[in-house]
């Protein structure tokens, strides 16, 4: 168990809201993204939510706004959620790194990805989010994702479409991060990558709807 910082000792046990965590994690200088970022962008929704979201990092519209999947790719988020009967007001959404990793290429910001410190890092705030919202269900929206919550590197071909269950017990799904989509060139290649992402979300839906039913048939019993 490596060693706690300051911080962890002196703040983490005091915090008890979402608004709480949201105010530290605004003034987090635990990794240099802090420096380029307009502000940290916290999780967002019920606070009891039984399915979270968890992305890779804000983007440019996100970082702007202080609000996750606000931009393009929260778009087809909304939309895939919408189709997977899924209302995105009973989820919480959240990124694996709450600062905007990006470069300058003229007066534009270009998204980069977390590198491996940088997830480690802002591991923390994921834990405490996932503390205190305590989900059923989380489905990791990519690798970076998928990596900050199960603790290594993965292939998402490789996990995709499996219930996994992280340390604590919590079931997990891998997919891709919505932004993948919106790559896609190919627009058959497109429309059947879009089919199985909004079929993952269905299945995080089965599986909290099933894992409801079992605990129900406990308590009658």
């Amino acid at each position: 168990m490596p060693e706690k910082t300051q911080l962890e000792l002196d703040v983490v046990p005091a915090i008890k809201s979402l608004a709480e965590l949201a105010k530290v994690e605004n003034a987090c200088a635990r990794c240099p993204l802090y420096k380029d970022a307009t502000q940290a962008v916290p999780g967002e929704g019920r606070r009891h939510a039984h399915l979270m979201l968890v992305g890779e990092q804000p983007g440019d519209k996100e970082d702007l706004a202080g609000k996750p999947f606000v931009g393009p790719a929260g778009q087809v988020l909304d939309r895939a959620l919408a189709e997977a009967e899924i209302p995105r007001t009973e989820v919480f959404v959240t990124n694996a790194v709450k600062h905007f990793k990006h470069e300058m290429r003229g007066k534009r910001r270009l998204h980069k990805r977390p590198n491996a410190y940088e997830i480690e890092r802002c591991k923390i705030w994921l834990e405490l989010e996932r503390e205190l919202v305590k989900p059923a269900v989380i489905v990791a929206l990519g690798a970076t994702a998928a990596r900050s919550l199960l603790g290594r590197p993965v292939t998402i071909t490789k996990l995709r479409g499996r219930r996994l269950e992280l340390s604590d017990g919590t079931a997990a799904l891998v997919t891709i991060h919505p932004s993948f989509l919106l790559r896609i060139r190919d627009a058959a290649d497109k429309k059947r990558q879009y089919a199985q992402f909004v079929a993952d979300l269905r299945l995080a839906a089965k599986i909290l709807a099933k894992d409801a039913a079992r605990a129900a048939t406990r308590r009658v019993a």
